[in-house]
């Protein structure tokens, strides 16, 4: 039986100090923020780039560099058969692509599994392939069923703020100015591949009826009669989506409802401030 590493990139959120918990390898994304490069979890903490970002800081994504990328497999191939390699969304960004073409020269040794996922969902993604790989799975067929199981997730999204969303150019600045002065919030949906608008609505108490009511609708019609994890993901303060996840347990009493940030990739055009809820089908073999 071949010995399976699972790795990632830090859009799943799972910082270094998880890593070593789990068990999984993650390679830290690059961002530049006035032209410096910096690496998420390793010289780029949250409060930095959310300090930088509200100071009005040029932050950009981008996509690591297939050195980096290559030198994280090589270096887990010394002790491993084979690696499964879970990057973010190949609809928000084109590292997914990038990988997928390295991995080419690594003779199947490396599996780059293209699942849609970012951010909370995308962490589910890496912790079942744990579980499947210590089930005795090959790469090759934790790599099928990431695929095949992929879509089986959303994740909704409001925001404090337009001032990212139209910075990432997402809308134009005079529905950022209008919607500024009518207390407008915009409800964002992770379906899939890419970030797409949901709803518009008024303040944030509707906002947030908005993304409980689509939740609701997954859970009878997406995932009707089957398990799924709810998870609360943020950019806001911990007391804010304390108090968030606390509405969703109201709502959702029958959930044990988990609770972690929002990848930094996602709060480039969120900002601060911004509350989701996710959810994920179990996996069922």
């Amino acid at each position: 039986m071949s010995k399976v590493a699972v790795l990632t990139d830090s859009n799943s959120g799972i910082t270094q100090e998880e890593a070593e918990k789990i068990g999984v390898g993650v390679l830290p994304m690059p961002f530049f923020i006035d032209e410096e490069e910096f690496f998420e979890g390793v010289t780029l903490s949250r409060d930095t780039f959310y300090e930088k970002q509200k100071g009005g800081s040029d932050i950009k994504t981008s996509q690591p560099a297939p050195g980096n990328v290559m030198a994280l497999w090589d270096k887990y191939l010394e002790e491993y058969d084979e690696i499964v390699y879970i990057p973010m969304s190949s609809g928000l960004s084109s590292s997914c692509e990038t990988a997928i073409l390295l991995s080419e020269d690594y003779d199947g040794k490396v599996q780059v599994v293209n699942n849609q996922r970012i951010s909370v969902t995308q962490k589910q993604s890496v912790k079942d392939a744990v579980e499947l790989a210590k089930k005795g799975k090959s790469a090759a067929q934790i790599k099928e069923i990431l695929e095949r199981t992929g879509k089986e997730s959303s994740i909704y999204i409001t925001v404090d703020t337009l001032k990212y969303l139209k910075k990432g150019g997402r809308i134009t600045p005079a529905a950022a100015a209008v919607g500024t002065v009518l207390n407008l919030k915009p409800v964002l949906q992770i379906q899939g591949e890419k970030l797409d608008a949901y709803a518009k609505v008024r303040g944030w108490k509707q906002a947030k009826k908005t993304m409980l009511d689509a939740m609701e609708r997954d859970m009878l019609h997406r995932f009707h009669n089957q398990r799924i994890y709810l998870q609360v993901a943020y950019t806001c303060t911990n007391e804010e989506a304390q108090l968030w996840k606390e509405e969703i347990e109201d709502r959702f009493p029958q959930y044990d409802v988990d609770m972690d940030p929002l990848a930094l990739s996602i709060a480039c055009h969120t900002g601060p401030g911004a509350m989701a809820i996710a959810c994920t089908r179990v996996l069922e073999e």
